[in-house]
């Protein structure tokens, strides 16, 4: 028996292994059966060299847990005792601490180091034991153990077979990995995929009421998953029958990618575009990423384009750098070759989909939007490529490519300074009423009702030339898109007013809104009364919903503006009957008006040109004096007015109507709307 130090100069490695080799403990399974698998898949290189005549046999590696122990067999390499001496015991460094130093900026380059994954297991175990035998035609089998300190004892073993049995005596802090649903559940997730069977004791069946075990393997693991085969050996059905077993809870995918590139990196993998019901379903870390079929992680950003990290399936590159616990990825320039082949692919695949079944590409465009407009949003050479099949949907439910939507409106969606308009709709239900009379002005609208339309919007206008985006309540039907310039308002000043501040009086007080009301001459079958919103602060405020830094327009009140159409005949007869009720009020009213604007018109003209210390005191005053009595008399008239308003049932209707279609009449406000409709009726 031969008793030793394992090569390290600190007095104890193993704490540095548990803080810094390792970040997560359940990972030291998956570094065990990869090193069986390792040596297993040398000894079938060996094999296929000629350099190893025996017979290989069942290479199956059995992973088993007992009372106290979890072991790890295979039929591989096995090692002498020199080998187990040179890469357990020296570790190959001269101490743990040159170790730190040298590699601490530059972890992956000791990834594979032979004998470093198998230090893993002192992160769950006291105390471990290798018996091992090598394949060598001479060998002899020996057992290696050691309880966690740097000391070991190397003595001769009665292994008959070749190969490696690992033994892990399990921590009492760690006596979770004891129970067989945690390893079932470890393996699944790790080893699933692994190029060699994995076998997690024997399959089970009932008999006379209970479970008892069969003699058959329960292998855990598909050793050669569809990312490994040719895309001409697998059918439809192959790809959805893996996507069923990868998220078992899934709708059917809408179609995949099957990733194959041997130059100039290695790259194989398969990418589902998952079928999204609701927004709320999109979730990234569903791309599991993969190094020679041995599970790393399913936090692929740097790796995946952030757009595509929305997709689901599996990357597997072995040249894929990774720190030594394979958990994290470092940033690398082939880390960019391969983000940038994926976008590429991903366009050139999405464009071949569109360009050979154009019908197929549309059902599907709605899913597919989310992840197409996420992408242009954020990477340019997506845009490049994908803005000759990313489409608009109309609200009659028909599909255009930018280009071809350009061409549609064209003609008929020009205003006078040469700006293609894009009127658009984000619910044609709530602006139905916009959305028709648009189409009746012969104008096409767009359907942008996705959780990413706005800064598409924003994006497209900086995008396309001379173009702008109005949403279609943005303004009246005739300001939508300005053809040419707007012919004198025909309502004189006077009676503008009268009728603005009739409707502004009785306008509801609503939290966060304010109104402004405005007179236009709209001809006599437009509605009486139309609710907009302007574009410019809407966007804002609904930008400020996604975007972090444009908060203050989210705490901003919405501004509506309530324009009266001043040829209808509801609006000429509220007009007439307001002058007519309240003349008599007004007329003494209006005459006072008159003489106290007159006579401030006269002190500003003499004060004009002058400093304020050349002004006389008594000509400061009357001109104070002079525009406060000028205020008092306009809300005076304001007031009988008003009063007049109040009384109106049809101004109220009209106010009212106007609210419920814009979804803004509610409470009680919408009772005493229909008690109203009740009684006018």
């Amino acid at each position: 028996m031969q008793k030793g130090n394992i090569g390290v100069t600190t007095e104890n490695i193993f704490p540095i292994i548990k803080k810094f080799l390792y970040s997560d403990h359940e990972i030291f399974l998956r570094e065990l059966v990869s090193n069986a698998v390792d040596a297993t898949q040398k000894l079938k290189t060996l094999a296929s060299k000629g350099e190893f005549k025996g017979e290989l046999g069942d290479l199956t590696i059995q992973v088993k847990v007992d009372k106290d122990t979890i072991t790890i067999s295979d039929r591989g390499l096995g090692l002498t005792a020199e080998e187990i001496d040179k890469y357990i015991n020296q570790i190959a460094f001269s101490g743990a601490n040159d170790f730190l130093e040298k590699y601490k900026d530059d972890a992956n380059a000791i990834i594979g180091h032979f004998g470093l994954g198998f230090y893993s297991a002192f992160m769950v175990a006291k105390k471990v034991e290798i018996v091992t035998k090598s394949y060598r035609d001479d060998a002899k089998s020996v057992k290696w153990t050691c309880d966690g300190s740097p000391e070991f004892t190397l003595e001769d073993a009665d292994r008959a077979d070749r190969g490696t049995d690992v033994i892990l005596y399990v921590d009492d802090d760690c006596r979770e990995f004891l129970e067989e649903s945690r390893i079932q559940g470890l393996l699944s997730k790790y080893c699933r995929f692994l190029p060699v069977p994995v076998a997690f004791g024997k399959k089970k069946e009932w008999k006379d009421g209970k479970q008892v075990e069969t003699d058959e393997y329960n292998v855990i693991n598909d050793s050669t998953p569809i990312w490994t085969k040719k895309p001409s050996e697998l059918k439809d059905e192959d790809y959805k029958k893996f996507y069923r077993d990868l998220y078992p809870m899934s709708d059917e995918p809408l179609f995949w990618i099957h990733l194959n590139v041997d130059y100039p990196f290695n790259l194989t993998g398969v990418l589902y575009f998952p079928k999204i019901k609701s927004n709320i379903d999109l979730q990234k870390n569903k791309i599991q990423l993969y190094c020679n079929q041995v599970y790393v992680t399913d936090s692929v950003e740097g790796i995946v384009p952030d757009f595509l990290t929305l997709l689901h399936g599996v990357i597997d590159s072995p040249d894929i750098p990774l720190n030594v616990s394979r958990s994290y990825l470092q940033s690398d320039s082939n880390v960019k070759k391969i983000s940038t082949y994926i976008t590429k692919k991903v366009a050139d695949r999405l464009q071949s989909i569109f360009k050979n079944d154009r019908k197929e590409f549309e059902t599907k465009w709605d899913d597919l939007k989310i992840f197409i407009n996420y992408g242009m949003l954020t990477q340019e050479d997506f845009y490049e490529k994908a803005n000759k099949f990313a489409l608009f949907k109309d609200t009659d439910s028909k599909y255009y490519t930018f280009e071809e939507y350009q061409t549609l409106i064209k003609d008929n969606q020009t205003d006078k300074d040469g700006n293609l308009i894009y009127l658009y709709a984000n619910n044609t239900d709530e602006q139905y009423t916009y959305i028709d009379a648009a189409k009746n002005k012969g104008y096409n609208v767009l359907l942008m009702d996705g959780q990413l339309d706005v800064p598409m919007i924003n994006m497209l206008e900086q995008k396309f030339e001379k173009s702008r985006f109005t949403r279609v309540d943005s303004d009246v039907i005739d300001r939508l898109i300005v053809k040419e310039e707007q012919k004198g308002e025909e309502l004189p000043s006077d009676k503008r007013q009268v009728l603005a501040t009739v409707f502004r009086g009785q306008l509801p007080n609503v939290q966060k809104v304010e109104f402004n009301v405005d007179t236009q001459a709209m001809g006599e079958t437009a509605a009486p009364i139309v609710i907009t919103q302007a574009e410019y602060m809407r966007r804002m405020k609904e930008m400020a919903n996604i975007q972090p830094g444009m908060s203050f327009y989210g705490e901003m009140p919405d501004m509506y503006s309530l324009v009266l159409n001043s040829d209808h005949k509801l609006i000429k007869q509220v007009l007439a009957d307001a002058e007519s009720a309240c003349a008599e009020k007004l007329v003494p009213i209006e005459s006072e008006i008159a003489m106290l604007t007159l006579r401030m018109n006269e002190l500003h003209k003499a004060q004009e040109g002058k400093k304020s210390d050349e002004i006389p005191t008594a000509g400061k005053d009357e001109l104070a004096d002079v525009e406060k009595k000028l205020d008092d008399q306009k809300k005076q008239k304001d007031g009988v007015i008003n009063e007049y308003a109040a009384g109106n049932k049809v101004v109220h209707q009209l106010i009212d109507l106007a609210l419920l279609q814009n979804n803004m009449l509610k409470g009680e406000a919408l009772t005493n709307f229909v008690k109203r409709s009740i009684e006018m009726i």
